[in-house]
C-alpha cells in the first residue's frame, strides 16, 4: 500500500477480513492495556491531532496483516513515512465527517468483523504473531469507512450525472457472440502473438465461409466462461469488463456483422454483436448510482491527498528506521530499493 496509490487503500477494507477471538483478547488484555499507558513518542503533528509510535507501530501490524505482500516493507524509512501520512489523512478526514458519516462507519465496521469472526481460525496465528488486536483493526476499519461515507455523502446529483456521461458506454447492454484466442490458455500453456493470430486469422476464414459460430467458438475459443455456451454473452453490461478495446469494440463495431481479429492485452477476439442498447441515466439501478457515487466520493479523498493533507501535515519526526526490505516487522541492512517519499503529491 503506497500512499500515492489509491487502488492500495480502496483495496484495504475489503482485504480485512479477520479479527481476534475474545480469548486471544483476554489473553492480550494485560499487555495491550500497558501499551495504551505507554503511547512513546509523537512521530507526526497535525492541524488537530498527533500520531505516536503506539499508533505507528499498530498500523505496521495491520499493513502487515491486511496487505502481506508489503509486510517487509513497514520498517523502511520512506515506507513509514507514507503510512504516517495516510494514518494522518484518515484520522483527520474522519474527525471532520457528520454525525451520521460517523455511526455508519462504525456499523459498517462492526459489519466486515462479525462477518469474519466465523472464519477466524485460518487467521488466528497470523494475528497472535502480529500481536494484532481487535481494537487496533477495527479503529482502522471505522475511520476508513468513516471518510468514504463523508466524501460520499458530499457528492451531488450533478457530479454523479456528470460521471455517467463521461462513462456512459460501461453502462450499455449487449448481446453477443466472442471468441478468444488467447495468449495463454489450456493448463498454463502460452502462444505467442503471431501463433495467436494465425489461428485467429483462421477462425474468421471459416466463419466467413458459413460455419456456425456456437460451434466454431466451442471448438476454438480459449474464454472459459462462454465457450461451452457457444461464445455467447447475453444481456451483457459492457462495464463489466475492464478490457479496453473489448468494450470498444462491442460498443461500436455494426449489430450481425463478424468483426476481424482484433488484439488486446490477453489475445485476439473475434466477435458478432447481436443487439446493444444504451442505458439512459433515469434508467439506471440505485446499485449502479451507488457505485458511481463511490468512485467519486474515492476520487474527492484523492484529491485531497495529492493537494491538501501537505497543508494539514505539521511535522513528522519519525524514529530511524531500516532502508531495505525484512521480513515480517524486523529491521534490515542498508540498501538502495526504497520508496521514494513524495509527501501528500503523486
Amino acid at each position: 500500500m503506497l500512499f500515492n496509490n489509491r487502488k492500495a487503500w480502496k483495496g484495504m477494507i475489503c482485504m480485512i477480513i479477520a479479527v481476534m477471538t475474545v480469548s486471544m483478547l483476554a489473553a492480550c488484555e494485560n499487555k495491550e492495556s500497558a501499551e495504551k499507558t505507554d503511547p512513546g513518542k509523537v512521530v507526526a503533528t497535525y492541524k488537530g491531532g498527533e500520531i505516536t509510535e503506539r499508533e505507528l507501530e499498530a498500523q505496521k501490524k495491520i499493513i502487515s496483516f491486511t496487505s502481506p505482500e508489503f509486510a517487509q516493507l513497514v520498517n523502511m524509512s520512506e515506507f513509514q513515512k507514507h503510512m504516517v501520512m495516510e494514518k494522518i489523512a484518515f484520522k483527520y478526514l474522519s474527525s471532520k465527517a457528520g454525525e451520521a458519516s460517523k455511526k455508519e462507519g462504525e456499523k459498517q465496521a462492526d459489519q466486515v468483523l462479525e462477518q469474519y469472526h466465523k472464519n477466524m481460525k485460518q487467521y488466528e496465528k497470523l494475528l497472535k504473531d502480529l500481536n494484532l488486536t481487535e481494537e487496533d483493526l477495527k479503529e482502522y476499519l471505522v475511520q476508513v469507512s468513516t471518510a468514504i461515507n463523508d466524501m460520499t455523502s458530499k457528492v451531488t446529483e450533478d457530479e454523479i450525472k456528470g460521471k455517467f456521461e463521461a462513462t456512459k458506454q460501461d453502462y450499455t447492454v449487449a448481446t453477443f457472440h466472442h471468441i478468444l484466442i488467447g495468449l495463454q490458455y489450456g493448463d498454463k500453456k502460452e502462444r505467442t502473438k503471431e501463433e495467436a493470430l494465425k489461428i485467429a486469422s483462421d477462425v474468421k476464414f471459416q466463419l466467413d465461409q458459413g460455419a456456425d459460430f456456437a460451434e466454431i467458438a466451442k471448438k476454438y475459443s480459449d474464454d472459459s466462461a462462454s465457450k461451452d455456451s457457444g461464445g455467447l454473452y447475453e444481456s451483457f453490461i459492457l462495464g463489466m469488463s475492464n478490457n479496453k478495446e473489448f468494450k470498444e469494440h462491442v460498443s461500436t463495431q455494426p449489430l450481425h456483422k463478424i468483426n476481424d481479429p482484433f488484439e488486446s492485452k490477453i489475445g485476439y477476439h473475434i466477435v458478432k454483436v447481436d443487439s446493444r442498447d444504451e442505458t439512459p441515466y433515469e434508467k439506471l439501478t440505485v446499485e449502479q448510482k451507488k457505485m458511481i457515487q463511490q468512485t467519486l466520493a474515492a476520487a474527492k479523498i484523492d484529491n485531497f491527498m495529492q493537494n491538501e493533507l501537505k497543508d494539514v501535515i505539521q511535522k513528522i519526526d519519525l524514529p530511524e528506521a531500516a532502508e531495505t526490505p525484512t521480513s515480517g516487522t524486523g529491521t534490515g541492512n542498508s540498501g538502495k530499493d526504497t520508496p521514494k517519499a513524495e509527501g501528500g503529491n503523486k
